[in-house]
């Protein structure tokens, strides 16, 4: 175990030998320890309504990045359940990083979410902005998706800890993996043990993409951790031409699922156009998965 602590904690365990139970003991007594080195988790006990995630199973997450009207939540929904999406996606709530944009149709949407949902006869999550939407969502929603600026809301994580649904916690930008993984020990210490964390690349000097896909922590995360991960290439590139391939080496990398934004007319999205599928593309990136799924040793799982 020692081999893995880092130089200054060596340092100490060989300089103040008499002080090594102690720190040892702040070491065991760690968050990181408990997400990292303990199976407090059983994948197979997280649920989406009656999805249930399994090992061996390759989850797709998809649909708008924003719900913006009855018409294209409902479009897009069913566009995406036959082409074999798990889990359905549409944004409610929007953090945006200029004031003025687009922040999400609200709580007045939650009647014909509902009715739409009920229609597709599937799983929806969506992201929770502020611990106080929590009681007023959680009657519509399966799931709560927490974005990267909410990583470190400490609060909010505190919060969804005493509900019991799943929690898709996305990476925040510039978080070293023990950041994150620390971040989803606040979840899991209220007692909420149906945590799944999303990959939604790092912010790096890197100005092709909107940002740096990391598929190492995808890879490293497997190794070390019992939770699910889910690949997002949408925000993780910020280009709907690269979404495919990151995808199937989402796949090869060892993911659980990946989530993608799909719009039936990415050029008026009201948020991230330039990153969301459209109907054609979602179609092939399908069809392109389905080989990877298979040589991976899981089932694609469709919720049609």
């Amino acid at each position: 175990m020692f081999s893995k602590c880092p130089v200054s904690f060596k340092i100490l365990f060989k300089n103040k030998k008499k002080k090594t139970n102690k720190l040892l003991q702040i070491i065991l007594n760690s968050g990181y320890k408990d997400v990292l080195m303990q199976s407090v988790v059983n994948p197979q006990n997280i649920s989406f309504g009656n999805l249930h995630i399994e090992p061996k199973k390759f989850y797709v997450i998809a649909g708008p990045c924003s719900i913006e009207s009855p018409e294209q939540f409902r479009e897009t929904a069913a566009f995406v359940k036959e082409h074999g999406a798990s889990i359905l996606r549409g944004g409610i709530y929007k953090m945006r990083t200029k004031p003025n944009s687009f922040q999400g149709v609200g709580a007045e949407a939650l009647q014909w979410i509902a009715e739409i949902k009920k229609e597709m006869a599937m799983p929806l999550i969506s992201e929770v902005t502020d611990p106080r939407q929590i009681p007023a969502l959680n009657d519509y929603l399966d799931g709560y998706q927490v974005g990267s600026r909410n990583m470190y809301n400490y609060e909010l994580l505190k919060d969804l800890g005493t509900y019991n649904k799943p929690v898709l916690l996305k990476r925040g930008f510039s978080a070293l993996l023990d950041e994150w993984l620390n971040a989803a020990q606040y979840v899991l210490n209220g007692g909420n043990t149906s945590v799944l964390l999303c990959e939604r690349g790092i912010r790096t000097f890197e100005t092709k993409m909107r940002n740096t896909l990391d598929l190492a922590s995808v890879a490293y995360l497997k190794q070390h951790c019992n939770l699910p991960v889910i690949v997002d290439p949408s925000h993780g590139t910020g280009d709907r031409n690269l979404v495919a391939p990151m995808a199937c080496a989402a796949v090869a990398a060892g993911a659980d699922g990946i989530m993608v934004e799909v719009h039936p007319d990415p050029a008026e999205a009201l948020s991230d156009g330039f990153q969301a599928l459209n109907f054609e593309n979602f179609k092939n990136l399908m069809s392109q998965l389905k080989p990877f799924v298979e040589a991976a040793g899981k089932t694609l799982v469709s919720y049609v």
